[in-house]
């Protein structure tokens, strides 16, 4: 066990969890250095029984020899820092109510088509940039049925730690990657493509025909202004969930959740 205990906020290798932004953990030009934070020993094991590469584990004193003990006996000879929990505090910006973090390799982007080798249902986020939103449509995707998550690149990151948190370690669970071309090209793996908006022309989303697609990637938009026109025109299907007591629309996230289930593969 190689354990260290820190008294400083600027001992080496703590910097990953106190002064780089998620910008810079997130590290585009050199992406084999590319880091991100999991938090809680919940979401930890759930992120290394995915595969996910271990770097460094934060933690009080405390949780040493308990919630994180098999963590740490799982991670081999990695660093582990820990400290008083006010060192930690400051060093993290917030008291560490779940006690453990873990710095973890990001893994490199994986192609469309092989995400999607496979799948009946995918979701397309589109624009999605609150991170709250983004764990939540994860945490939907994977108790809900759905095989693959793609996301624009005007899309919140996946591996942002407060997506991660929210997700309940859902991000791990679900195949998931960017889809830098157009929506469209889900069409020559074989989808059908349907946008969540509310137009003149849109059909209920309990519509038999969405139901009956062998494939369907199911597109939705920002919180804000929802889907752009041209996504909208250019998808197969545009749906809604109708509405009552002159609601227009859900968020998002809980959008997403009702468009999963109803939408889901049967049979």
């Amino acid at each position: 066990m190689n354990v260290t205990i820190i008294t400083s906020l600027t001992h080496p290798g703590v910097e990953v969890y106190s002064s780089l932004t998620e910008a810079q953990l997130r590290n585009r030009l050199e992406p084999d250095k590319s880091i991100f934070i999991a938090e809680s020993p919940k979401v930890i094991r759930v992120a290394l029984d995915a595969g996910y590469e271990p770097l460094s584990l934060l933690c009080e004193q405390k949780h040493i020899t308990g919630d994180a003990a098999d963590i740490i006996r799982r991670c081999g000879t990695i660093p582990v820092y820990t400290g008083e929990r006010e060192v930690l505090a400051k060093l993290t910006g917030y008291t560490l109510t779940r006690g453990v973090l873990c710095a973890m390799r990001r893994p490199s982007p994986r192609p469309v088509g092989e995400v999607c080798n496979g799948a009946h249902r995918v979701v397309v986020i589109d624009s999605v940039t609150d991170t709250t939103n983004i764990g939540a449509i994860f945490r939907s995707a994977a108790a809900l049925g759905i095989d693959a998550v793609l996301l624009t690149p005007t899309s919140c990151d996946p591996l942002n730690r407060r997506s991660i948190r929210v997700s309940m370690g859902s991000v791990f669970l679900v195949p998931w990657t960017w889809l830098n071309a157009p929506i469209s090209s889900l069409r020559e793996l074989g989808f059908r493509t349907v946008a969540m908006a509310l137009t003149d022309d849109s059909v209920p989303i309990d519509n038999p025909v969405l139901k009956s697609e062998a494939q369907l990637a199911i597109i939705m938009g920002t919180e804000g202004d929802g889907l752009a026109p041209s996504v909208i025109a250019d998808a197969d299907y545009v749906a809604r969930i109708p509405m009552s007591h002159q609601v227009d629309s859900l968020n998002v996230a809980a959008a997403a959740a009702v468009a999963f289930w109803e939408l889901r593969m049967r049979g």
